[in-house]
């Protein structure tokens, strides 16, 4: 099969790769899409059947379309997201090809560009946009061994409370997918257990406002760095069942038992760490705190927006936390299955470029790799705090697409 050459080729035909198709075909830039999947694969078999958008459906999205036939402030199912982006596509008329998978990309040698080997053959292209997003590689611990006797999968794989084995299960992990996990699986009659981490707990909305909206007009979204020692703490927000504020304490008095951060396996025993009331505490203070910004937000401009003082109420501790869980017995307990909802690392293995540190982390600035002519699209904290939402990586697209059609202008032979 014949090499074929093209100026740049985006890997990867989720939000990310659109995205950069979009500003591409903008700046006239010849390019082609490689997704080993279909179009925004994960969004149809990565994520559990009920999943809604964590924002709404005004927000979530790209600038230049808009959710058909759902309401603005409502939360777009998986499978609708799917079919937008599967829309999208073709309303740009982006040069995608499925099923195919990148291999490995490296520097041509003697020569300018990146030799790249597929499924379907070879590219040559003079860029390469890694646009396979922040979700790649499931985190799995190996904390709880195989012969423990309990089903354990990640929640990349979970699909239903159906397709659970009978008992109850512990959810380890307390950001957006684990609460909204172990909130599906309590709303079933399952008896459950949740891990609970350090973590930011926003208020769905506030003062009539949903919480991205506040994000917003706070400055938040544009944060260019976590605050120092926050890197990785996650966010238990949720758009099920019409859009509430993840309340843990509520999901106590509805009879889930809520434990400290999973540490080790013991004796046939799982052990937790004495942290749940301060975690619970910092999640606390994370959400009044963004109460307090809307209201100083709120007079300092005039606004007209009704005043919550109930927002304000938060329950007494239940006695999980006051007195809580140091080990588990898994089969005392009834525990046969163990969601671990513990996130996912980067894997940019077939990328053989100098484009990493020593960790295997990509060096970039904006997204603009050390390599030349390599670039990132959709990781967390890209170029800003919202570089990993759909919105904010059609922001991060734009400015890359303009960083290659530059180049673009420093590398064409003089006779072209």
């Amino acid at each position: 099969m014949a090499t074929e050459k093209i100026d740049t080729l985006i890997v990867g035909g989720g939000q990310a790769g659109l995205a950069m198709s979009e500003h591409l075909g903008k700046h006239g830039i010849a390019h082609v899409v490689l997704e080993k999947g279909r179009i925004a694969e994960r969004w149809r078999t990565g994520r559990w059947d009920s999943l809604v958008a964590n924002g709404p459906a005004w927000h979530d999205r790209f600038p230049s379309k808009e959710f058909d036939e759902i309401d603005p402030d409502g939360f777009p199912t998986k499978d609708s997201i799917a079919d937008y982006f599967q829309d999208f596509a073709q309303q740009i008329d982006a040069p995608i090809r499925c099923g195919v998978e990148v291999v490995r990309a490296r520097r041509q040698e003697n020569a300018s560009g990146f030799v790249v080997e597929t499924s379907d053959g070879v590219f040559e292209a003079q860029n390469i946009v890694a646009a396979t997003g922040p979700f790649q590689k499931p985190v799995f611990p190996s904390i709880v061994p195989e012969r423990a006797g309990v089903d354990q999968i990640h929640s990349a794989d979970y699909e239903n409370p159906q397709k659970l084995r009978d008992g109850a299960v512990l959810v380890v992990g307390a950001g957006s997918s684990g609460s909204q996990i172990a909130d599906e699986l309590l709303r079933h009659g399952r008896e459950v257990y949740l891990s609970v981490g350090p973590h930011d707990r926003p208020p769905r909305s506030y003062r009539g406002k949903d919480f991205v909206w506040w994000l917003g007009v706070l400055g938040k979204w544009e944060m260019k760095t976590p605050p120092a020692g926050r890197e990785h703490v996650t966010i238990a927000v949720s758009g099920a069942y019409g859009g509430k504020t993840v309340d843990f304490r509520e999901f106590a008095a509805r009879g889930m038992r809520l434990v400290g951060m999973t540490g080790a396996w013991e004796n046939r025993k799982l052990t937790f760490a004495l942290d749940l009331a301060e975690n619970i505490r910092q999640g606390d203070e994370n959400y009044l705190s963004l109460l307090d910004e809307a209201d100083a937000y709120v007079a300092a401009n005039g606004l007209d927006l009704p005043e919550e003082p109930d927002a304000r109420m938060i329950g007494p501790d239940p006695d999980c936390i006051k007195n809580p869980f140091t080990s588990l017995d898994l089969d005392m307990a009834g525990i046969t299955t163990i969601v671990w909802a513990t996130g996912y690392q980067q894997d940019f293995g077939w990328l053989q470029v100098d484009a990493f540190d020593d960790g295997g982390k990509p060096v970039h600035e904006n997204g603009v790799s050390k390599e030349p002519g390599v670039y990132f699209l959709g990781l967390p904290w890209l170029s800003m705090r919202g570089s990993s939402f759909i919105w904010g990586v059609w922001v991060d697209a734009k400015y890359l697409a303009s960083q290659i059609a530059e180049r673009a202008q420093t590398t064409r032979p003089a006779a072209e």
